[in-house]
C-alpha cells in the first residue's frame, strides 16, 4: 500500500476538459490507501470510507458542516490511517468549493465530482444520506466517477460577478416583458423600428392614462427597468474595472479580436473555463459545452439528435449569440479592428480565418434549407475551434497539428 509522502494531489493543474478522460489516467497511476466519500448538505455530511481492496464501504455516520467539525474528521482519518494517501471526493453543489480548500491545504487529495455522471443502477429506488456517501466512496475506489474543474479563489470570484450580470440582465429583460404587457393590454403600442431606444424613452414618458392609479402602475414599471438597467450598467462597469488585474488578461483581449465575441463573451467564457488550453483538443472542448448532436446508434443503423446540452450552459449560451453575428458577410469593421490591434499578428490571421470559414459556413448551412436556429448552433460549435486555437497561441501551449474542426 502506498504510504503519503507529503505531496499535495491538487486538481486545479490537472484537469483537462473531459475530466473522466483525465482522471481515470490519474488514477491508473496513483494508488489511495483510503477513499472517503462525503454527502454534503448545508448543516450535515455523511461520511463513508472504503479501503483499498475488494470490502465494502464502512459508515461513519454524520457531521456537522463547519470547518471545525471537517477539521476534526480530517485529524481523526488521518491518525486511523497514519501514513496512507486518502482521497476525499463529492458532489458538486450549491455549497461550493469551501469544503474541497479546506481539505487541499489540510494535505489531503479532493475531488469534486460531477452529479449527472455517477453511475447509478437503474433498478434503485431508494436514496438516503447514508447510501450515497457509501456509493461515492465505493465508486472513488474503483475510479468511475468523474472530476469537475475547480477554479481558484480568483476565478470564482470573476465567474461570480459575470454571473451576477447575466442575473441582473434576465431581471431587466422580465421587466421589459412586464412594462410592454402592461402597454399592450391597454392598447398603447409603439409604432417606432426599435424599443428601448432614446425614441422609444421618450414615447413612453408621453403615454398617459385617464386612470391615475393605471398612470402609477406605468411610472412602477419604468422604474423596475431602469434600475435594472443601472444595476447591469453598473456589473459592466465592475466587469471593465477587474479584467486590468486578472491573470487571464491576456486571453480576454485576444478573444475579443473575434467576431461577435465581447468584452462579456469573452470574460465569461473565461470565468466559466479558465484555462481553455487545458482541453487536449476542440473536439473536447465543443463536447464539454454541450455542442455536439446526441447519438443513438445500434448495430447498422445510426441516429443523430440535438444537441447533447451537457456542461456549461452560461458559455454555451454566450458563443451562440456570438454565432449570430456570422450571418452578415466576412468583413473587419472599425470595431474589429480595434480591438484586434491589442493582439499579435497571429491571433489575428486566426480571427480573420474564423470569420472567412464561419460566414461562408453560415451562408451554405442556410442555402441547405437549415433553421436559423440549427445554422447558428453549428457556427457556434466551430466557433469554439477557434476560442480553442487562439487561447492555445496566447497562453503558447501547443497542441500538435491537432485540427480546429
Amino acid at each position: 500500500m502506498k504510504k503519503f509522502t507529503g505531496k499535495v494531489v491538487n486538481a486545479l493543474e490537472p484537469m483537462s476538459g473531459l475530466a473522466g478522460v483525465m482522471h481515470a489516467r490519474e488514477h491508473a497511476e496513483r494508488l489511495y490507501g483510503v477513499y472517503v466519500g462525503l454527502d454534503v448538505h448545508k448543516e450535515t455530511i455523511a461520511v463513508a470510507v472504503a479501503e483499498c481492496g475488494r470490502g465494502q464501504p464502512e459508515y461513519q455516520g454524520e457531521i456537522r458542516n463547519r470547518p471545525k467539525a471537517v477539521a476534526k474528521l480530517l485529524e481523526r482519518l488521518s491518525a486511523q490511517y497514519g501514513g496512507e494517501q486518502i482521497l476525499f471526493a463529492y458532489e458538486a453543489g450549491p455549497c461550493g468549493y469551501g469544503l474541497y480548500r479546506q481539505i487541499i491545504a489540510s494535505g489531503h487529495a479532493c475531488e469534486v465530482v460531477a452529479p449527472s455522471l455517477i453511475p447509478r443502477k437503474a433498478g434503485e429506488r431508494v436514496k438516503t444520506d447514508r447510501r450515497d456517501a457509501l456509493g461515492l466512496a465505493r465508486l472513488s475506489r474503483s475510479g468511475e466517477l468523474t472530476a469537475v474543474w475547480v477554479p481558484n479563489q480568483e476565478q470564482e470570484a470573476i465567474r461570480d460577478l459575470t454571473r451576477a450580470r447575466e442575473d441582473m440582465k434576465a431581471i431587466e429583460t422580465k421587466a421589459r416583458q412586464r412594462l410592454g404587457a402592461f402597454l399592450l393590454r391597454h392598447g398603447r403600442v409603439y409604432e417606432g423600428k426599435s424599443r428601448w431606444t432614446q425614441a422609444h424613452w421618450r414615447w413612453l414618458a408621453m403615454v398617459k392614462f385617464d386612470a391615475p392609479l393605471q398612470q402609477i402602475v406605468l411610472q412602477e414599471y419604468i422604474e423596475a427597468v431602469k434600475e435594472s438597467q443601472r444595476r447591469v450598467s453598473g456589473l459592466e462597469q465592475q466587469m471593465r474595472q477587474s479584467l486590468a488585474g486578472w491573470s487571464l488578461r491576456p486571453v480576454v483581449e485576444a478573444l475579443m479580436a473575434l467576431r461577435g465575441v465581447s468584452l462579456i463573451t469573452a470574460m465569461t467564457t473565461l470565468a466559466e473555463l479558465g484555462d481553455i488550453s487545458r482541453f487536449d483538443s476542440p473536439r473536447q472542448l465543443m463536447a464539454y459545452l454541450g455542442l455536439v448532436p446526441s447519438e443513438h446508434s445500434s448495430g447498422g443503423s445510426r441516429r443523430q439528435g440535438a444537441i447533447t446540452r451537457a456542461g456549461n450552459g452560461h458559455v454555451r449560451r454566450v458563443l451562440v449569440e456570438a454565432g449570430w453575428s456570422y450571418r452578415f458577410p466576412a468583413r473587419k469593421t472599425r470595431v474589429i479592428e480595434q480591438r484586434a490591434a491589442l493582439t499579435s499578428p497571429a491571433v489575428q490571421a486566426i480571427a480573420w480565418q474564423a470569420q472567412k470559414r464561419l460566414c461562408g459556413r453560415y451562408h451554405h448551412l442556410f442555402a441547405a434549407g437549415k433553421l436559423k436556429q440549427q445554422v447558428t448552433t453549428a457556427v457556434a460549435r466551430e466557433l469554439v475551434g477557434f476560442v480553442w486555437a487562439i487561447a492555445c497561441e496566447v497562453t503558447g501551449k501547443a497542441h500538435g497539428s491537432k485540427s480546429l474542426a
